[in-house]
């Protein structure tokens, strides 16, 4: 069983960076400005020879019921009831306030143990404020820096002291018996992205059937990409909330631009991205833009249309004209999946996730190279390649070099003669001959080696 600690803190101690320090990789957000955490994010921490879960929550702050404030801090409150330990952290170069005062006693009610952590103790500015800190009566405080990685030898003795004894070494067995079978039923990566205040995250919750994500009419709530896990009906996915892309000229705070790279990483670290669309306002141009990004780098995709509960004409009529939409104004991922959902009332969830499946059993299809060449075959008889300069393209086989997405080498006389137009029309071929709607394919063009190529040039 795991052992869970949960970071808390005033904002703006270094919570997200002793977050990143100890799961080893740069996660969560990080800012000089102060709130910048505001979901809880939770990641597999190790250190030394220590392995655990970790919490990175939102600053304890106080807030008027029902605010942004005050649910971040619901946030933290659950984070904490989840936890076996809590890291309490201080910023060591500030020292004590009233308000690292207040939230010893909060959590000092949680009846869990805790370790007081002096951050920023680098250099002699922190000693001090260290030695506030043991005013709070949560023990001797731990002088670490986060950022430098000073005093994680310390962290990991008092830490060694509350974990339980490390299980017998049988998992490691498990992982090299592990079937393909097995390897196929891991959870299907997807990433939920769109504009600002399209509803990703209550649909989020609605999947997960708790209030997981922050929500608010305000764009701009979330701003870390939050994974989580959900299984739907035996199937498991593992899920990344995304905050809301903009058009780049209209990105000008820092913040933001660090809340975009890690809503793109989401992408590129996904199999499935679901683009949403707010159902008044779909098909704008920062939806096309979104949608393009996910086809080069090759990811699976399913349209939902949000909010459609909010639709006057909601008949078959309005889901055909979806249907036409999006496959004009998205011709190069042409079929692709879309789904009229209502992340608030729950319509349509099991047709996206529906959606989401078949498009990852799309994504990772697999062509046989016969039926590929008899099918290339019949598409350059029924329309032949245009000669270029008077000469004739001779286009010899294709084959399939790898899916996710699925690829396609053609060998060709002449790749860079090959008009893109005729690529299309031999991808959209493909798509209706082997049923793979929505999905990117590349094909690659290759020239076979002319073994008369030498005897071209005569002496002069």
């Amino acid at each position: 069983m795991s052992f869970t600690i949960a970071i808390i803190g005033r904002p703006n101690v270094g919570k997200s960076t002793l977050f990143n320090r100890l799961v080893g990789q740069k996660l969560a957000l990080v800012d000089d400005l102060p709130g910048v955490t505001r979901d809880r994010r939770e990641g597999d921490a190790k250190l030394g020879d220590l392995a655990f879960t970790i919490i990175d929550t939102a600053g304890l702050d106080e807030g008027a019921k029902g605010s942004l404030t005050a649910r971040m801090q619901e946030q933290t409150e659950t984070a904490i009831a989840q936890a076996d330990a809590l890291f309490f952290v201080i910023d060591a170069r500030v020292g004590l306030t009233p308000t690292d005062r207040a939230f010893a006693d909060f959590a000092r009610r949680a009846n869990k143990p805790v370790l007081l952590v002096a951050n920023k103790s680098e250099g002699k500015h922190g000693d001090a404020g260290a030695m506030e800190a043991f005013a709070l009566g949560l023990g001797d405080p731990i002088q670490i820096s986060a950022e430098h990685g000073e005093g994680m030898g310390e962290l990991y003795d008092a830490l060694s002291s509350l974990m339980p004894e490390p299980p017998e070494e049988e998992e490691a067995e498990d992982e090299e018996e592990l079937s393909e079978e097995e390897a196929a039923r891991r959870p299907i990566r997807v990433a939920i992205v769109g504009r600002p205040n399209a509803g990703k995250s209550t649909l989020i919750n609605h999947l997960l059937g708790e209030e997981r994500l922050l929500t608010s009419p305000e764009a701009g709530t979330t701003r870390d990409s939050i994974a989580v896990e959900i299984n739907w009906k035996g199937r498991d996915f593992r899920v990344f909330d995304t905050a809301g892309l903009r058009r780049r000229s209209r990105i000008e705070e820092k913040l933001e631009k660090l809340s975009v790279a890690d809503a793109l990483r989401a992408v590129r670290f996904a199999e499935v991205v679901v683009l949403m669309m707010d159902a008044q306002h779909r098909f704008e141009e920062q939806d096309l833009r979104i949608a393009d990004l996910i086809e080069r780098e090759g990811r699976a995709v399913v349209l939902a249309v949000n909010k459609w509960d909010l639709m006057e004409s909601r008949g078959g009529g309005a889901i055909s004209n979806l249907r036409r939409d999006a496959d004009h104004w998205l011709p190069q991922v042409k079929g692709v999946p879309i789904v009229a959902v209502s992340g608030l009332m729950g319509e349509g969830i099991d047709r996206l996730m529906q959606a989401i499946q078949d498009a990852y059993a799309v994504w990772n299809r697999r062509v046989p190279t016969s039926a590929l060449n008899r099918w290339f075959e019949q598409a350059v008889q029924a329309n032949p390649p245009p000669a270029v300069s008077g000469r004739r393209l001779k286009l010899n086989y294709i084959t399939q070099t790898k899916a996710r997405p699925p690829s396609f080498v053609l060998f060709c006389s002449r790749a860079d003669a090959v008009p893109q137009a005729y690529l299309r029309y031999l991808t959209n071929s493909m798509r209706d001959a082997f049923e793979l709607p929505g999905t990117p394919v590349r094909i690659t063009l290759r020239e076979k080696a002319n073994p008369f190529a030498h005897k071209r040039k005569r002496p002069s």
